[in-house]
Parts: structure tokens; C-alpha cells; sequence
């Protein structure tokens, strides 16, 4: 595509737990496609603190207005990394966490949430004590991705990135959707962030607008990618 041709917004995709920069092919074709900028941003799961600083300099070193994607955990990186800055003009959650001050993961993904995450988890022991959490790989596919194809959800076990368990319990800032428009697409079949769970947090988001995909698991930017893409192009247009 010409230069001449995309718009003046980047849209910047960031990835959440067990997941990587990659899951979002589907939506980055379709973005490009439609003459936008895009950027997969690195999310490294070490901390929230440290994924929001490493993503705000990112949108720091991006001209022009700016629009955020996150999915699962990804979204409360763009909850807290979207503050003070003036050229971010929306965020979309995409089977995200949207936290409110002070609230953790683990608070929104507790034992009452119905979220069977937890038991699908093994740990990898740190130099500093602290744990990366894997999703077991046998039980990848119904836990994240249910409805893909048994064999390629078996490649995404396989190059799933760790979380470090103290993401977890990190409370959350101010959230950015305070100020700015959101959008939410809901998974409905998803096991790692219940319905109902997300449901609430888009109603207390005060959502520009709300979008569930009934048989979508948590891998929905995998699964769904035109209907990902498609909300995010109308947060773009009204933004």
C-alpha cells in the first residue's frame, strides 16, 4: 500500500498471557488492509508496573493519534499504560481485563469468577522466587482455544509465553477508560475470563459500545479476527 494511502492513526496490539505478539496476524492483515498503521507491541509479563512503563514509551515514540487493543491481561497493560498521554484516542478490549484503582487480576479472576484457569497452571520456579505460569499443554486447548483445530492449538501451547505470578496481584492505577472512549468484544464460551466477568467490567468501563461473539473462546483474536478488527475500525472511525 502507498504511504499516501494510511491514515494517520497506529493502532497498537498488545497480547496477554500465554499468548504472543503473533496471535494477532489475523487482525493485523485486516487493519493494514484498511490503511492503518499497526504495531504488535512486546508484552513481556513480568509485572504490571513494568509491561505499562515499557508500553507508555512505546505511545510516547508514536506520532500522530493512537489507538490501543488489549487483549486478556493485555488489557489492563492498556489500562494503566494510556495515562498522560493526549494523542491516545481510544481502547479496545478484546477478553480483557479492564481493572478499576487498586484492583488486581487475581481479584477480577477469583474463586467465585467461574474461571478455571488455575487449575490448568504449572509453575517454573525463578532465581527470585517468584513463578512463571505456564498453561499445562494438554489442557491448552479446551482452557484457551477451544475452538481451533486440536493442531493448531497444539502450536500455540507450544510457543506460549510464561506470566510471572506476581502479575496477578498487582494492583491496577487510575484506569485510562475513565477518560477515554472503550469498546469491549466479549468471549462467550471463554474459560479463562468468564462471561458474566466480562459483561461487568465492560457495564462499569461505561463502553462506547459492546460486542459478544457467544461461541468464541479466549483465543477469539485467533479465532475471530474480522470481528476483532471490525471493532476496532469502529473505534478508530469514532474516535
Amino acid at each position: 500500500m502507498e504511504a499516501s494511502l494510511l491514515s494517520d492513526t497506529t493502532v497498537v496490539l498488545v497480547h496477554g498471557a500465554f499468548a504472543e505478539s503473533a496471535s494477532w496476524s489475523g487482525v493485523i492483515a485486516l487493519l493494514q488492509a484498511a490503511g492503518h498503521h499497526v504495531i504488535a507491541a512486546p508484552n513481556a509479563l513480568r509485572s504490571l508496573s513494568s509491561d505499562s512503563a515499557a508500553l507508555s514509551a512505546l505511545i510516547a515514540s508514536i506520532d500522530g493519534p493512537v489507538v490501543l487493543a488489549g487483549h486478556s491481561y493485555g488489557g489492563s497493560v492498556i489500562t494503566n499504560a494510556a495515562r498522560g498521554h493526549d494523542h491516545v484516542r481510544a481502547l479496545a478490549y478484546i477478553a480483557a481485563f479492564a481493572p478499576v484503582e487498586g484492583e488486581s487480576v487475581g481479584d477480577v479472576q477469583g474463586p467465585d469468577s467461574g474461571s478455571t484457569l488455575g487449575s490448568t497452571l504449572t509453575a517454573v520456579r525463578l532465581a527470585d522466587g517468584t513463578n512463571d505460569l505456564y498453561i499445562r499443554p494438554e489442557l491448552f486447548h479446551e482452557q484457551f482455544a477451544a475452538d481451533l483445530p486440536p493442531a493448531q492449538a497444539g502450536l500455540m501451547a507450544a510457543t506460549q509465553r510464561p506470566v510471572r505470578d506476581v502479575v496477578l496481584t498487582e494492583a491496577s492505577g487510575t484506569p485510562a477508560w475513565q477518560t477515554l472512549p472503550s469498546w469491549f468484544l466479549l468471549a462467550g464460551a471463554d474459560h479463562n475470563i468468564p462471561i458474566d466477568v466480562q459483561r461487568f467490567m465492560a457495564a462499569r468501563a461505561g463502553a462506547r459500545d459492546i460486542v459478544e461473539v457467544g461461541e468464541a473462546s479466549h483465543a477469539v483474536l485467533v479465532t475471530h479476527p474480522d470481528q476483532v478488527a471490525a471493532l476496532i475500525l469502529d473505534a478508530i472511525a469514532a474516535a
